[in-house]
C-alpha cells in the first residue's frame, strides 16, 4: 500500500469519526452507490434538518447544483426540517458522490417509512445507477477503440 493510500484511509477514518461524534442516539443506517462513488448514510430522527457530509455541511461540501440534487428524496419525502444525516462518502467524482448520497437518503427514507416506496420508485430513486467505466484490453487505445487501420 502506498503512504498516499494510507493517508487517503486515515483521513476517511477521521472523517467518519468527526461525523459519528455529530449526532447521538440511535440511527438508521443505508449504503448508497453510484459509479465508484460510496455512501453510508446514518438517519438521526428528532432532528433539525442538519445534512453532515464527511465532517461538513452538504453546501460546503457539494457544490449547490449537487447539493440540491443529493437532496431530492427529503424534498418528495417531505422530511426536509425534522430528520439529521451524517453521510460518509468516499470515492469517485463530486457528481458520483451527490448520486450517492441521494441513493443512500432514498434507502434510509425507505427504510423509515415504507409507505414512501411508490413515490421514491416513480422516480427511479431506489435504483442504482451501475454504469462504471469499462476497463481498457489489451491491443487497444481505449476500453473499444482501436489503433487506425492501415492497408499498407
Amino acid at each position: 500500500m502506498s503512504m498516499t493510500e494510507t493517508k487517503k484511509k486515515t483521513e476517511t477514518k477521521k472523517a467518519a469519526a468527526a461525523v459519528a461524534t455529530q449526532f447521538k442516539g440511535r440511527y438508521i443506517e443505508a449504503v448508497g452507490k453510484r459509479k465508484a462513488a460510496i455512501a453510508r448514510v446514518r438517519l438521526f430522527q428528532k432532528g433539525e434538518g442538519l445534512i453532515i457530509v464527511n465532517g461538513e455541511g452538504i453546501e460546503e461540501y457539494l457544490t449547490v447544483a449537487y447539493a440540491a440534487l443529493a437532496t431530492v428524496p427529503l424534498k418528495l419525502s417531505s422530511h426536509t426540517k425534522d430528520l439529521n444525516f451524517s453521510v460518509v462518502v468516499t470515492g469517485g467524482g463530486k457528481k458520483g458522490q451527490s448520486d450517492a448520497i441521494r441513493h443512500g437518503f432514498s434507502k434510509a427514507l425507505l427504510e423509515l417509512e415504507a409507505g414512501l416506496r411508490p413515490t421514491l420508485k416513480a422516480k427511479g430513486l431506489l435504483t442504482r445507477d451501475s454504469r462504471i467505466k469499462e476497463r481498457k484490453k489489451p491491443g487497444l487505445k481505449k476500453a473499444r477503440k482501436a489503433p487506425q487501420w492501415a492497408k499498407r
